[in-house]
């Protein structure tokens, strides 16, 4: 009967080490499939991202393709309107196109490069406004802060709000005018533009076409959730608000 004790209990230990042994070789199987998929998972989703990154890059070469002979066809048509400008023109036209040819192919600029750019275009539009016509510039730039030169500026941004603002102004109102604002400090650039626009120019704006679609496209693929862009009319006055926390973004592009 002892003999049988002892039978029945080394059985019982053998059995007790063999369902543990199928057990931790079953836990190391299924640790070693789970590592697997997550390396595939990881995989496939660096291979997502890059695939969506190509995407973005297309889709912005193709705004830019798009958008460059659009801006180049309204600048001509300005300084050709205005002959008795010429020089003051050709100088600031010499400006937009240097910018255009060599900065704006690259995916980033300075501020201090995209913003020289915006008061070039800016005097460019003014030729073909009569001189006592209420246009009003402020600029606030702090030129000492760190992003001042920094390459964190998607290029052409601001030309969307600028040639809207002349494009969709009331010129005949006597009350019409065109205000600009531009700032730079702490690292958040802010493009504030108001003007005075008829009801029919209001409407044209609420289904305006390419330039506006781009510059939200862009803003939204390039910027993310680190700029807001405000458009909002009141008392036939549009005003469009762009500010983009550039000292955020530099941040990102440093660390990922």
């Amino acid at each position: 009967m002892e003999g049988n004790y002892y039978m029945i209990h080394d059985y019982l230990i053998f059995t007790a080490v063999f369902a543990i042994f199928l057990f931790l070789a079953a836990a190391v199987f299924l640790f070693s499939q789970n590592q697997s998929i997550k390396l595939k998972n990881a995989k496939l989703s660096t291979a997502n991202k890059l695939i969506e990154q190509r995407l973005n890059e297309v889709q912005l070469e193709h705004i830019g393709t798009k958008l460059n002979p659009h801006l180049f066809k309204n600048i001509l048509n300005s300084v050709q309107s205005h002959a008795y400008h010429t020089y003051m023109s050709l100088d600031k036209l010499a400006n937009v196109l240097d910018y255009i040819l060599y900065e704006s192919n690259n995916k980033f600029v300075s501020p201090k490069e995209e913003l020289n750019f915006a008061l070039s275009l800016i005097e460019i539009n003014k030729i073909k406004v009569n001189p006592l016509f209420d246009f009003r510039i402020k600029s606030k730039i702090d030129k000492s802060d760190e992003i001042y030169e920094e390459k964190v500026f998607a290029p052409l941004l601001s030309v969307d709000l600028i040639e809207n603002a002349f494009k969709h102004t009331d010129f005949l109102a006597q009350d019409s005018f065109i205000s600009i604002q531009l700032e730079l400090e702490d690292g958040i650039f802010i493009m504030k533009v108001s003007n005075k626009a008829s009801l029919k120019n209001m409407l044209e704006k609420e289904k305006s076409g390419f330039g506006s679609q781009s510059l939200d496209q862009r803003l939204k693929m390039i910027y993310n959730s680190s700029y807001s862009l405000q458009k909002n009319s009141k008392n036939g006055i549009f005003t469009a608000e762009l500010t983009i926390n550039l000292r955020e973004f530099y941040d990102k592009m440093r660390y990922s």
